[in-house]
């Protein structure tokens, strides 16, 4: 905001601003509202001259300076501020005192918004002045008609003893980006088609963020691409959500909750999260569940495996194919775990 001292031809001195900002409705309130406070020190007082802007677009003439009249229902008002014992003239009135003039038309009451009074949206912003000027806590308590008991959703809990029980196996957890590339969920995992199941963004900003990723492991070998002076080895894991096409859901897709547990070393270290595969199922007490052969091109030849619980498959573990490696810039060779664990729940 710039402010100069003018003297017009009249001789009458006046101080003349401008606001610039990017936004033209926020420009417009800080215009309207500084000029509502300076025009209370004018010799006219609360008299401003407004000033024609000629552009390209047109022509508009600023401040505004605008009232407008908003028409609600008392009653209604009351009520939802759990207030019982006010009259509409009573409401009216404390909406004078919240600088907003008002006046009773039967059960309703007219407000006029001034434009030192942006923040007036709607009809609940003119109650919340209500409850303000009659006091909150003055407002009588209550206790609802219908009442619910609050709970942990049972995802999230498996979701915290799983978390304990790698962070106790010695993993350390990461949190990587929902949204990747579209490469980082297809080609770069020897998986083409893998693209056809995912979310896309309709205009992404970067080459980086063009899907929501529908597994977890390119987020984590992406962490230990950038972590490969670290010592060894890096044991790493991520329970999150990925998200999958589902025609069938009101959206279209559908949030899957998975686990994903990575060992990076001199060696494979395929035991290791062949290990903490069984030791998360032994915490989580279920003993139907068994490993298959896989033919998971992401896999190297022979050393990938389906985890299946029941008949139904859950996920996979196995050692990553060097070509996966390679896209990633990793040189160590790397096991993975990922399983989905809402069939656990």
């Amino acid at each position: 905001y710039h402010t100069d001292e003018v003297c017009q031809s009249s001789g009458i001195n006046a101080e003349y601003g401008e606001v610039t900002a990017k936004d033209r409705e926020k420009a417009k309130i800080v215009i309207d509202t500084i000029c509502s406070m300076f025009s209370e020190h004018c010799s006219n007082q609360f008299c401003c001259e407004a000033v024609e802007i000629v552009s390209s677009s047109g022509s508009v003439m600023t401040p505004n300076m605008g009232y407008r009249t908003e028409v609600c229902s008392a009653k209604e008002m009351c009520l939802k501020s759990g207030i019982t014992d006010l009259s509409s003239e009573d409401v009216a009135n404390l909406l004078c005192r919240m600088y907003l003039p008002s006046k009773c038309i039967g059960d309703e009451v007219s407000v006029e918004v001034g434009p030192t009074r942006h923040d007036i949206l709607h009809q609940c912003d003119i109650e919340e002045d209500v409850a303000i000027a009659y006091g909150f806590n003055n407002i009588p308590k209550q206790i609802p008609d219908i009442y619910t008991i609050g709970t942990e959703q049972e995802v999230n809990k498996l979701t915290d003893s799983v978390r304990e029980e790698l962070a106790r196996a010695g993993f350390t957890e990461v949190l990587t980006f929902s949204l990747c590339s579209r490469d980082d969920i297809s080609s770069n995992l020897r998986i083409p088609k893998a693209i056809d199941n995912a979310v896309q963004i309709a205009n992404p900003k970067t080459y980086e963020f063009q899907v929501v990723r529908t597994q977890l492991l390119p987020g984590i070998l992406k962490t230990v691409s950038c972590n490969r002076k670290m010592p060894l080895p890096l044991k790493l894991f991520e329970v999150s959500d990925v998200v999958i096409q589902q025609e069938e859901a009101d959206t279209g897709c559908q949030n899957l909750r998975n686990v994903c547990a990575l060992y990076c070393g001199k060696t494979s270290g395929f035991e290791v999260v062949h290990g903490v595969l069984d030791r998360l199922m032994m915490a989580l007490n279920e003993k139907d569940y068994s490993i298959q052969q896989s033919g998971d091109p992401m896999f190297f030849s022979g050393r990938g495996a389906d985890v299946i619980l029941g008949s139904k498959k859950i996920g996979h573990l196995g050692i990553l194919h060097p070509e996966v490696l390679e896209k990633f810039e990793i040189s160590l060779p790397c096991s993975v775990l990922e399983i989905n664990l809402e069939p656990l729940i």
